[in-house]
């Protein structure tokens, strides 16, 4: 009797959470079916649930497309949350599942004491055994509907103030699938429950980065390492920021298209002011930033190497890239890198720190030994307090980052315009970055064939904010 009071109270709860969402009201029927299975016997042989499945559904028997699950168990052992395809398979959400975005949104809600798939539209591959062993009572439930789950939770207790929110935030994420909310407080409660199961599955997941710190202690143990992401993450500011940390002397250059061994190493290059045909010897800022550290070993040097991936690096570096293998041997080759300079290894206070811009298309590829004798660190777009007398546009930011993050696959989430994009002055230079910046670079990306599944939302955003048309 105690458990099914129990049952009884978190089945008032999903209710209560559906229409404080949308899903139902005086005017309007239901957005969902609702179904109970929760009878004795079903929770001793197993199979015993209770949830919201798709309004197009019958009240029983085997049903389509994406439901909102919970697995009860008996004895106050934990429940199981999920986001459930009927065993039916899709009807009508084949084309939801396959939304980056759907994925995404379950992704972050889910803590490490749950599991989602890697795609959605996979109903055919069971949950990982060392998920399920966490909750062995429910073995004979997940025997069942194992393989139809696609995101799923742990409840540890259903009447804390965390198992609440965790059932919260699973419903509200439905709610937002199914287009439950119809007004601005319905909207509200959607968002608020799924931040409050984000909070908590990002404490689970130590979600709270301190990119500077994490790059400072990157560089100070491996000395080579390049920051990628899109424009605008502030990139080479981070690095630049990380040189001052280090207290070191810094070097920068900018590759492009056309540099070169002579230009970045050593060269010779025509003795305009000879009277005759002559040459001299040219040294590149690797040349020299690296006799400075030899020459002062009590100081740290840091070059600064921006769109590293902008040239063709086996011509610019030769036979020192040799030189920057992480944990060189000491009888390492010698190696001349011009005018009779001969070194066997980069000095141990000498860093390098590269960008790359992973949002443009003509960029030479980044070979695989380029990869091993660097570390990678990646900078996403991120929400910032700009400095004093500037401001940042958190609304049109947030507006990109909704439309990439429930849009953009994998490889297109590295297009997303960085938090730069969105700081200015005011309201008239962020609206002429908006028509001048944003507006040509989307374009771009669509004629280009990019993130066209995210078009009709572009053109929405830019005629709200500019009151222009994306295409004419």
């Amino acid at each position: 009797m105690i458990l099914m009071n129990k049952i009884e109270k978190a089945i008032e709860f999903v209710q209560e959470l559906a229409a404080n969402f949308g899903a139902k009201s005086e005017d309007t029927l239901n957005a969902y079916v609702f179904r109970n299975n929760t009878k004795e016997d079903a929770l001793n042989k197993g199979g015993a649930f209770f949830g919201l499945i798709s309004s197009e559904e019958e009240a029983s028997g085997p049903y389509h497309d994406f439901s909102l699950v919970i697995f009860p168990d008996k004895d106050d052992k934990p429940w199981l949350i999920s986001l459930v395809v009927g065993s039916l398979g899709f009807k009508n959400d084949y084309e939801l599942a396959a939304v980056p975005g759907v994925r995404r949104l379950y992704s972050s809600i889910v803590s490490q004491d749950g599991f989602c798939k890697t795609s959605f539209l996979d109903i055919e591959t069971n949950l990982p055994g060392q998920f399920k062993s966490k909750i062995p009572d429910l073995n004979k439930t997940l025997n069942i509907y194992s393989k139809f789950i696609s995101a799923c939770e742990i409840i540890w207790d259903p009447e804390s103030e965390a198992g609440r929110k965790v059932i919260a935030g699973f419903v509200a994420a439905y709610a937002r699938l199914r287009n439950f909310p119809r007004n601005v407080d319905h909207r509200k409660a959607v968002n608020d429950a799924i931040n409050d199961a984000k909070a908590i599955s990002d404490i689970s997941k130590a979600k709270v980065v301190d990119e500077e710190k994490e790059v400072l202690d990157l560089v100070n143990n491996r000395r080579f390492v390049i920051l990628q992401g899109a424009p605008g993450t502030g990139k080479t500011r981070l690095a630049k920021n990380v040189a001052r940390e280090l207290g070191a002397e810094t070097f920068f250059t900018q590759f492009h298209a056309e540099t070169s061994y002579s230009d970045f190493i050593y060269g010779i290059k025509p003795d305009l002011a000879a009277g005759q045909l002559a040459y001299e010897a040219k040294t590149g800022i690797f040349y020299d930033s690296l006799k400075w550290a030899e020459d002062n070993p009590e100081k740290r040097v840091v070059l600064i190497v921006d769109e590293i991936n902008r040239a063709n690096l086996s011509n610019i570096l030769g036979p020192i890239f040799y030189l920057f293998e992480y944990q060189l041997e000491e009888d390492a080759v010698t190696i001349d890198i011009g005018g009779d300079y001969k070194i066997s290894k980069i000095p141990s206070n000498y860093y390098v720190i590269g960008t790359m811009n992973t949002a443009d298309r003509s960029l030479a590829v980044v070979d695989f030994a380029l990869r091993r004798r660097f570390a990678w660190y990646t900078l996403k777009p991120k929400l910032i307090k700009p400095d004093s007398g500037l401001k940042f546009f958190k609304k049109d930011f947030s507006a990109f980052d909704d439309i990439f993050t429930w849009y953009a696959s994998s490889e297109e989430l590295n297009l997303q315009p960085g938090q730069a994009y969105f700081i200015a002055k005011g309201e008239a230079e962020m609206k002429d970055r908006v028509k001048y910046e944003l507006m040509p670079l989307i374009k771009e990306y669509l004629a280009e064939g990019l993130l066209t599944n995210a078009r009709d939302e572009f053109s929405k955003y830019f005629y709200d904010r500019l009151g222009e048309v994306l295409f004419e």
